[in-house]
């Protein structure tokens, strides 16, 4: 079992530094071997500008030994900081995560199958709000459909099974008399993470959606919103991964 932790936090005196370390460490003491990236540690340049690069293949190469993606970082603005973003931007490359083509019906492959396929993926959020405001009936709507982009956009769509998300409310509450629980509540999620169920996203499939990617008139009917692309998820034979074969460049 092999994971890539990546964190997205200025401060290494952060919680989000401290939850790291953590799930790190907890990760490995159940026989995972983790590799890591620390963006900002790293001086990662989140600027798309020329694809590839050394520092994108160093990424895509711990990216395809890793059966878990833990992607770790606060939420700013309803979203993940630049630096991750641009990561993502970077990394997630055309013929390399998306765009990737079936060889024999010469479609792109997607939303659930794509070329990180076999993987599963993981969110662990920080968030200065109240519990109650990132619920579904929150002001700010549950953190599944805050993070809608990231898991049915980013992981789903790259083909990796996205988990729900971790989320640390309250954080900068968080102090000596508190953080203990905060810990414990992300090694009981780690320990059991490989045979967590995941998000059951829809997969792209004629039996769910039309030939402008709409869903279906008798699939989910009445359903509106993010909430209709979910189901029970059906396995692929054929899947495999692009990072399993010499298609990069």
């Amino acid at each position: 079992m092999r994971a890539l932790w990546t964190l997205a936090h200025p401060d290494p005196d952060s919680l989000n530094s401290r939850l790291r370390h953590v799930g790190v460490q907890t990760l490995r003491d159940n026989g995972w071997e983790v590799s890591e990236s620390d963006l900002y540690a790293m001086k990662w340049d989140p600027v798309l500008q020329d694809e590839g690069g050394a520092d994108v293949e160093a990424e895509q190469d711990k990216l395809c030994a890793a059966d878990l993606l833990v992607m770790q970082f606060p939420l700013w603005w309803y979203g993940m900081p630049a630096i991750m973003k641009g990561w993502v931007d970077r990394v997630f490359e055309r013929g390399f995560a998306y765009d990737v083509i079936d060889p024999e019906t010469g479609r792109a492959r997607k939303y659930g199958d794509g070329g990180l396929v076999g993987r599963r993926a993981l969110a662990v959020v920080t968030a200065g709000d109240r519990p109650g405001s990132l619920e579904q009936r929150g002001i700010s709507g549950s953190i599944e459909d805050v993070l809608w982009t990231t898991l049915h956009g980013t992981f789903w769509y790259t083909g990796m099974e996205a988990l729900a998300p971790h989320l640390v409310t309250r954080a900068r509450d968080v102090d000596e008399s508190t953080i203990a629980g905060v810990e414990a509540d992300l090694r009981s999620r780690l320990i059991g993470i490989g045979d967590e169920p995941p998000i059951p996203y829809l997969p792209l499939d004629e039996r769910f959606y039309d030939h402008s990617i709409r869903l279906l008139p008798d699939v989910a009917p009445g359903v509106t919103g993010n909430g209709a692309h979910l189901h029970q998820q059906l396995s692929y034979s054929q899947r495999y991964s692009v990072c399993d074969h010499s298609q990069r460049s």
